[in-house]
C-alpha cells in the first residue's frame, strides 16, 4: 500500500499529460498525442514537476507501464512481419552493434576514460542503455561510481537523439518505414527512446523499429561474453586471473512480446482482441512517454563537460555515419 500512495502523484500526473495530448493532438494532427505527450512531459518535469514526490510514479510509467505496452503490441505484431527483418535486418543490426562497441573503446582509449568505464559505455549505446549497463557492471568488476555517469550520460545522449534521428530520417530516407525503422531501432539506447521517436514518424515506424530494438536486446548474451573476454585479457596482461561471471537475464517484456506476437499469429487471438490490445497499448505508450519526458533533466543536458559530452557525441556521430552505411549494404 505504501508503495501505491508513493507511485500514485507521478502517475496521475503522467495520465494528465496523456489525455492533455489527446485532446491537443485531436487539433495537432500533424504532430500527434505521442509527441505532444513527451514534450508536455518535458515542460511540467522541468517546471512544476520536479518535486520528487512524483518520482516514483514517472519511473512506473517509464518503466513498468512501457513494459506492458510493448507486450500488448506483440498482438498487434504476426511472425510473419517479424520476418521481415529477415537475414538482411539480422546482419545489420550485427554489424551495427560491432561497430558501436569497438567505436566505444576506440574513443574511450584515446580520450584517457577507465576501462571499466568505456566498456559499461559500449554496452549502453550497443545494446539497452541502462539495462546493458546494470548487466555489464558485475560482469568487468565496474564500480557504482562509473555505472552511475555512464547511465546519465548514454540516457542523456539518447534523448537528443530522440528528437534528432527523425528528422535526420525525413531527409535521408523521406521516412520510408524500413529503413527509418532500421535508422532509429539500430541507434537508440532504450525501448522508451525508440518507442518515442519512433512514433514522431509513423505507427508503422514505431512498431517495426520497436523489432529491431527487440532483436538488439536478445544479442546481449553475446555482448557479455565478448566484453567479458576482453576484461579477462586485459586482467590477464596486467597478471589478475579474476574470472568474471555472467548472469543474463532476457527482460520479461520481451519474452511476454514474443509469446503474444506467437499467440496472435496462430489465431489465438483473434482480430477483434488485438484491436483492443493496440488501444491499450496505445494509451499505456502515451502514458509512459510522459513519463520519460518528466524524468529529462534538462539541466543534466547542461552540465555534461567538454571531454565526457565529445566522448559522447563522437560515438553517437558514428553510430549515425555506421548505421547509414550499413543500412545502405543490407537493404538496397
Amino acid at each position: 500500500m505504501k508503495k501505491i500512495i508513493q507511485t500514485l502523484p507521478g502517475f496521475i500526473i503522467c495520465i494528465i499529460i496523456a489525455l492533455c495530448s489527446k485532446f491537443i493532438g485531436r487539433y495537432i494532427t500533424t504532430i500527434g498525442a505521442t509527441s505532444i505527450s513527451i514534450l508536455l512531459g518535458i515542460f511540467v518535469g522541468n517546471t512544476i514537476g520536479t518535486n520528487k514526490i512524483f518520482a516514483k510514479g514517472t519511473q512506473f510509467a517509464e518503466r513498468d507501464l512501457l513494459s506492458y505496452s510493448v507486450v500488448l503490441l506483440g498482438a498487434t505484431i504476426s511472425v510473419q512481419t517479424l520476418l521481415t527483418l529477415g537475414f538482411s535486418g539480422v546482419a545489420y543490426i550485427g554489424l551495427q552493434m560491432i561497430a558501436t562497441i569497438n567505436v566505444a573503446i576506440f574513443l574511450g582509449k584515446k580520450l584517457g576514460f577507465s576501462e571499466n568505464f568505456t566498456l559499461l559505455m559500449a554496452s549502453g549505446n550497443a545494446v539497452c542503455g541502462s539495462s546493458a549497463i546494470a548487466a555489464t557492471a558485475p560482469v568487468i568488476g565496474a564500480d557504482d561510481q562509473d555505472k552511475g555517469i555512464a547511465i546519465t550520460i548514454v540516457n542523456v545522449t539518447g534523448t537528443i537523439l530522440m528528437f534528432l534521428l527523425p528528422v535526420l530520417a525525413r531527409i535521408l530516407y523521406a521516412s520510408e518505414t524500413l529503413k527509418t525503422s532500421a535508422f532509429i531501432g539500430g541507434i537508440l539506447q532504450s525501448v522508451g527512446q525508440v518507442v518515442a521517436s519512433g512514433s514522431l514518424v509513423s505507427e508503422e515506424v514505431k512498431n517495426l523499429s520497436t523489432i529491431f530494438k527487440i532483436v538488439r536486446i536478445l544479442f546481449l548474451i553475446f555482448v557479455l561474453f565478448g566484453l567479458a573476454t576482453l576484461k579477462g585479457k586485459s586482467n590477464e596482461n596486467k597478471g589478475n586471473h579474476r574470472r568474471a561471471k555472467i548472469k543474463v537475464k532476457v527482460p520479461w517484456y520481451v519474452i511476454g512480446f514474443f509469446v503474444m506476437c506467437a499467440l496472435f499469429s496462430i489465431n489465438i487471438i483473434s482480430p477483434q482482441t488485438s484491436e483492443i490490445c493496440e488501444f491499450v497499448s496505445n494509451y499505456f505508450e502515451i502514458i509512459a512517454l510522459a513519463g520519460i519526458g518528466m524524468r529529462v533533466n534538462l539541466k543534466e543536458l547542461i552540465k555534461l563537460g567538454p571531454k565526457i559530452s565529445a566522448y559522447a557525441c563522437g560515438i553517437a556521430m558514428i553510430q549515425i555515419i555506421s548505421a547509414v552505411l550499413f543500412i545502405w549494404v543490407c537493404f538496397d
